[in-house]
């Protein structure tokens, strides 16, 4: 066995395999620039689609004549489409398979809007982590979503917490 992160022992005659995953509670540091990549270029299938799922009718997202008389002259993309992108660019770095569950959002704001044709990139600060004292073998960590847009302008902030692993726990569970 070996002591990497995500990599299992295997016999000689075998690749080792390396499983993608998030980090666990131990292994996540404040302060640190997680940036997420590669970035998303949005298109107007997705925010039409979106839009249309969630049953946002707003025609800010989906008229085309009328937006172009508004402020900003054109379609606007769906915020929460914005939101949700920006937390999924995170998962695969930070929570895929290490996390429990997503306890909140809060301060979410959208300085400038996203349009169709722009790429958003994310990158997250983990800005506090503690210990459960509640969960043994689980900790709350409070992490900065910073979503910005292909020219480095900032289009989306939003503050999550989520419970994680930690990794002795977890492979304790998933034994049981």
């Amino acid at each position: 066995m070996t002591d990497d992160p995500g990599v299992s022992g295997a016999p000689a005659d075998e690749p080792a395999v390396i499983l993608q995953r998030g980090l666990y509670f131990e292994e996540i540091q404040e302060g640190v620039v997680y940036a997420h990549r590669p970035g998303r270029t949005v298109t107007e299938t997705d925010n039409v689609l979106f839009t249309t799922l969630t049953m946002n009718t707003q025609a800010l997202h989906l008229d085309a004549a009328w937006s172009a008389g508004q402020p900003f002259g054109q379609r606007l993309v769906n915020s929460m489409f914005t939101l949700a992108t920006v937390v999924g660019q995170s998962v695969p770095q930070l929570t895929q398979g290490t996390i429990v569950a997503q306890l909140g959002l809060g301060d979410v704001s959208f300085p400038h809007p996203l349009f169709h044709g722009d790429t958003l990139y994310t990158e997250t600060v983990v800005t506090e982590k503690r210990l459960s004292g509640s969960r043994p073998g689980q900790g709350v960590v409070t992490m900065r979503h910073t979503g910005r847009n292909q020219d480095g302008v900032v289009v989306a902030l939003a503050t999550r917490s989520c419970l994680m692993w930690t990794k002795e726990a977890h492979e304790t569970h998933a034994s049981s």
